[in-house]
């Protein structure tokens, strides 16, 4: 198991992706934090996946767009467990729609629940991280909307495509105390997220869900979905110390669909 002594915080973590990834390092034997923004439903997934491992996983309900709450859920995290060595940025949202049509509010939340949220959650992991002197690894969960762009996504394009920049400076002011930085980009995944987006799509531009999904899958190699298994593997190689030469990259795990 290649996370034995470690404590992994990681938003968003009671569905989807983050799920899988708390899941997997549950199982690799690290000290597992989800925090959602609904308590509830992080500690009922703290204890389904405490349930079917041997690590200790905890659940505690954190906004990451409000300071206030990102403060004191990290000062209860560190109080309870002393430093943190892996911080995954999962939480996020998304909206389906035009820019000519997209209200204030909507570009406001998707920017700030995606980029508040990461520099937030990044700047007081930074700040456990340096001084407790042991370094660690800050994983971002981009898209390869980070790459790239799609109609009626502006915002989480824009958000997505933010990350790769607050990664790199992460990565280069935390060189020094040992601390790295990455963003998995993921092609499209089979999460809440994208079934919802898929009838949303399916009206907007006036075509049958069957053919969302066909335009969702066309630039990939082999027409598939990107797993949230995938995406998990690929947070444990970053998190881990065999990944010890790699910081400020960005990972496609996509089935192929964008190429660098």
């Amino acid at each position: 198991m290649s996370l034995v002594g470690r404590t992994a915080i990681i938003t968003g973590g009671a569905g989807g992706i983050g799920y899988a990834i708390a899941q997997l390092f549950a199982r690799e034997g690290a000290k597992v934090i989800i925090a959602d923004l609904d308590q509830t439903l992080s500690e009922n997934a703290a204890a389904d996946i405490a349930g079917a491992s041997s690590g200790t996983v905890t659940g505690i309900g954190m906004d990451v767009a409000d300071e206030d709450s990102v403060e004191s859920g990290f000062q209860q995290m560190i109080d309870a467990c002393g430093t943190i060595d892996i911080l995954v940025n999962s939480a996020g949202t998304q909206h389906i729609g035009s820019l000519e049509n997209l209200a204030y509010k909507d570009w406001k939340k998707i920017l700030a629940v995606h980029l508040d949220g990461a520099f937030l959650t990044t700047r007081a992991c930074l700040r456990n991280m340096y001084i407790s002197t042991k370094g660690g690894s800050i994983i971002y969960l981009g898209s390869v909307h980070s790459k790239t762009a799609s109609v009626l996504k502006g915002p989480y394009v824009t958000a997505k495509h933010g990350l790769l920049g607050l990664c790199r400076v992460v990565a280069k002011e935390g060189a020094p105390y040992g601390v790295r930085a990455n963003v998995i980009c993921p092609g499209f995944v089979q999460t809440g997220l994208v079934e919802k987006q898929i009838p949303e799509q399916a009206r907007l531009r006036n075509i049958s869900e069957a053919e969302v999904v066909a335009h969702m899958l066309e630039n990939t190699l082999d027409n598939e979905f990107t797993t949230v298994d995938e995406v998990a593997e690929t947070a444990l190689f970053l998190a881990s110390r065999k990944s010890l030469a790699i910081t400020g990259q960005s990972i496609l795990v996509s089935h192929g669909w964008f190429m660098e």
